[in-house]
């Protein structure tokens, strides 16, 4: 795990960035902790923070079955009266064919899987933005405000 500013404002007013690279399913655990714990210190509830923490597994896992490594990067953030949490996945593996098809309830492209993960995440975070191409990998962008 990596400590770092994102860019030169995050610098300039302090701000921590957790850097999380997986590669292994070991990883997916040390992220799924990571990720609670920050949520929680930040000030989410325990079931927001388990919530957040289920997206991080679900993005790790993704990241490993699907590009075999990248990175997420866990982010406190502001905007006016509000503070939440942002998350960014990003790999450089074989990239969605379809983002829209992976984005609908029961498509999976692996066997034994319900297909539910992509969604679901969206539906859990406030915010949420995928952008895949063939051959040049998956960024997602997720943001979840506290309440």
């Amino acid at each position: 795990m990596t400590f770092l500013p994102m860019t030169k404002s995050d610098i300039k007013e302090g701000k921590r960035v957790i850097k999380i690279h997986v590669a292994e399913a070991e990883d997916n655990y040390f992220a799924l902790i990571t990720a609670k714990k920050f949520a929680i210190e930040m000030g989410f509830s325990i079931v927001e923070a388990t919530l957040i923490a289920t997206v991080v597994s679900e993005l790790s896992t993704n990241i490993i079955r699907y590009a075999g490594e990248g990175d997420i990067f866990l982010k406190k953030i502001e905007n006016k009266n509000k503070s939440g949490i942002e998350l960014k996945a990003i790999d450089e593996g074989p990239g969605i064919n379809d983002v829209e098809k992976a984005m609908r309830d029961s498509y999976t492209t692996t066997k034994n899987s319900l297909g539910l993960g992509l969604p679901s995440l969206k539906r859990i975070m406030d915010e949420f933005n995928i952008e895949s191409g063939i051959n040049t990998g998956t960024r997602i962008v997720g943001i979840k405000w506290m309440k």
